[in-house]
């Protein structure tokens, strides 16, 4: 009787992943394959470090505005809960930002404020984010709805999107709603994408669109996906285990030689990239402020009134910074007044209101600000790492260092780690993204503590696994195309 059942079963699972294979063995070969292309091309976006290495350093002779004098132009019924000054069309701009989603600039020259953007302002910027003359642009039109580049929901506040493109391949969309250049691609950077992310992450316009849907269908198709590997890996050894060969020639032969090699790296895989998805609901968070924006809140410290930036103007701390600055930040620290003067992510400097300039805030008065912030917890250590460690890592090495250490001794083991140049938190976790970490990066992205900071290792390893997982769904295809040519062929 046991071995009428456990034979039924093993026909049962045998006869779902045959058939869940044939379903989706092309799904499989396809998610490997574009995982090589998503090892070294990312979907074009437009970062904050795009947007530096583009800007123009600031001219700090045609800044003739206080910043106070400036927010007095805007009338504005509240005050500023950050002010910033860069370039804008070839001019120093005042930026105040008053919550919701509310920014306002002023010309820091004239005190015009800069609200509507004309259709030349709109081309000059996607010249000047090129560096190709603006006489050479082709005008595309005016997006108001979803391309192939503007899908997610990040465009949707800023359309209309004006669009221009290049004779070299570069296209650019520029927000009528910032005046500022919104996305950014490249023929090199479109072709990365159209073999990686988007086949990959199934980022297809007319599907990507309805975000709902799309997040649906990914999630089911990851989740069948696991289930296809896992019923794979069953049969295989049940079928290995009791004589301890392969009972099969040619491609069902190799199919399962393959699949009890790989085929927990296929399941894990599919498993990982459906994590990326939050399939699952989470618990209601609490109302009151993690440790984390509790202790970056406190090293911001509240907007100091803008006055208090006279006794230093942004014309000298410009001139002081020695830098090329390109964005200027108002802001305090310790309840004192700083300009924060930036050239690239990799070189700042701090210009405070009342002393000299210096590279990096004091570490003693970080590790102050956040004791005293996360109280009644308590520190449980402190200290300064100028390596990459399993939680704070970046493979391509642009995340800065060094970076403070916090570890908070609460419930949570939260940890930050902040960069004493610009005293903002860079990275943090804690005991409740462990499955983010660890079974989403760590399965999925092979994120493990030393490999994945030393390539080439890294890349050899993860290439070799998707050398394997491919092979498999490959053959999995044939034995598919086999199975379905008989099936027709007896009909």
């Amino acid at each position: 009787m046991a071995s009428r059942i456990e034979i039924r079963l093993k026909r049962f699972a045998v006869f779902i992943h045959r058939w869940m294979g044939v379903a989706f063995c092309l799904l499989f070969a396809w998610w490997f394959a574009t995982g090589v292309f998503m090892m070294y091309w990312d979907y074009p976006d437009v970062s904050a470090a795009d947007r530096l290495a583009r800007a123009p350093a600031l001219d700090g002779s045609l800044v003739r505005l206080l910043p106070q004098e400036a927010l007095v132009r805007l009338q504005a019924e509240r005050l500023p809960i950050e002010a910033q000054l860069a370039a804008f069309d070839g001019r120093p701009v005042y930026r105040f930002e008053f919550g919701g989603g509310e920014e306002r600039m002023v010309y820091a020259d004239d005190g015009e404020e800069a609200a509507e953007f004309s259709p030349d302002l709109l081309l000059r910027a996607a010249a000047t984010w090129t560096g190709r003359p603006a006489h050479d642009a082709r005008f595309e039109g005016v997006l108001t709805s979803e391309d192939q580049w503007t899908v997610s929901g990040e465009f949707r506040p800023l359309r209309p999107l004006w669009k221009y493109s290049w004779p070299d391949g570069e296209e650019v969309y520029v927000s009528e709603v910032t005046g500022e250049v919104a996305q950014y691609t490249t023929r090199a950077s479109r072709l990365g994408a159209y073999f990686g992310a988007i086949p990959h992450w199934l980022y297809f316009t007319p599907l990507r669109k309805n975000g709902k849907l799309w997040s649906r269908i990914v999630i089911g198709l990851s989740a069948v996906a696991t289930a296809v590997a896992l019923f794979g890996v069953i049969v295989g050894v049940w079928m290995y285990v009791p004589s301890g060969r392969v009972p099969y020639t040619g491609q069902k032969r190799l199919h399962m030689i393959l699949g009890l090699f790989f085929g927990i790296i296929a399941g894990t895989w599919a498993f990982s990239g459906m994590l990326s998805m939050d399939p699952f609901p989470t618990a209601v968070r609490s109302a009151e402020p993690d440790p984390g924006f509790k202790i970056e809140r406190a090293l911001r410290g509240r907007m100091p009134p803008l006055e208090a930036f006279a006794a230093k103007p942004p014309r000298e701390a410009l001139a002081a910074s020695h830098l090329r600055v390109k964005q200027l930040d108002l802001r305090s620290f310790d309840g004192k007044p700083v300009y924060l003067a930036t050239e690239s992510p990799d070189r700042s400097m701090i210009v405070p209101v009342a002393g000299a300039p210096v590279a990096a805030f004091p570490e003693n008065r970080i590790q102050a600000i956040a004791t005293e912030t996360i109280r009644p917890d308590r520190m449980e250590q402190s200290r300064l790492l100028t390596e990459y460690d399993a939680y704070y890592r970046d493979r391509r090495r642009q995340s800065p260092l060094p970076v403070l250490l916090i570890q908070v001794d609460d419930p949570e083991h939260s940890r930050y780690y902040i960069d004493p140049r610009t005293a903002r938190i860079v990275g943090g976790y804690s005991s409740s993204s462990w499955v983010t970490r660890w079974l989403y990066h760590g399965l999925h992205s092979i994120d493990l503590p030393w490999l994945y900071l030393h390539r080439p290792a890294w890349d050899l390893v993860v290439l070799a696994l998707l050398a394997g997982g491919c092979a498999l769904s490959v053959t999995s295809v044939v034995i598919a195309g086999q199975l379905l040519r008989r099936k027709l062929r007896r009909r």
